[in-house]
C-alpha cells in the first residue's frame, strides 16, 4: 500500500511541476474553467459533458507528455541539435493537435446553444 501511495505522490509532484513551470498549462486550465462554467450555464447534456471532459483530459495529458519529452531532450541534448529540435516540435505538435481537436468539440457542442 505504501508503494501505491508513493506512486500517487510522484504523479501529483509531476502535476505540480507542470503548473509551476509551464505557462501553457495555466492557459489550458483557464480555458477548462471557462468551458466548465459555460457547460453549467448552457446546461449541456451528460454525453456532451463526457466529450468535454475527455477533450480537456487529452489536452492536459498531451501537455504533460510534451513537458516530459522536453525535459528529457534538454537533459540528453543540452546543445542545440536538429534532431532534438524535431523531437520537441513533434511533442508540441501533439499538444496543438489535442487543443485544436478540443476546440472543434467545443464549437460543435457550444455554438448551437449560443446561437
Amino acid at each position: 500500500m505504501a508503494r501505491i501511495m508513493r506512486s500517487f505522490g510522484y504523479a501529483f509532484r509531476g502535476l505540480i511541476f507542470l503548473f509551476k513551470g509551464q505557462p501553457n498549462a495555466w492557459i489550458h486550465l483557464s480555458a477548462a474553467i471557462v468551458v466548465i462554467v459555460a457547460g453549467i450555464v448552457l446546461d449541456i447534456t451528460l454525453t456532451e459533458w463526457l466529450l468535454v471532459i475527455v477533450a480537456m483530459g487529452s489536452v492536459f495529458t498531451a501537455e504533460l507528455f510534451n513537458t516530459a519529452i522536453e525535459e528529457m531532450v534538454n537533459r540528453l541534448s543540452p546543445e542545440q541539435h536538429p534532431v532534438a529540435g524535431r523531437i520537441k516540435d513533434l511533442a508540441a505538435g501533439g499538444v496543438l493537435l489535442a487543443a485544436m481537436t478540443s476546440a472543434v468539440i467545443g464549437i460543435i457542442i457550444f455554438l448551437p446553444k449560443i446561437l
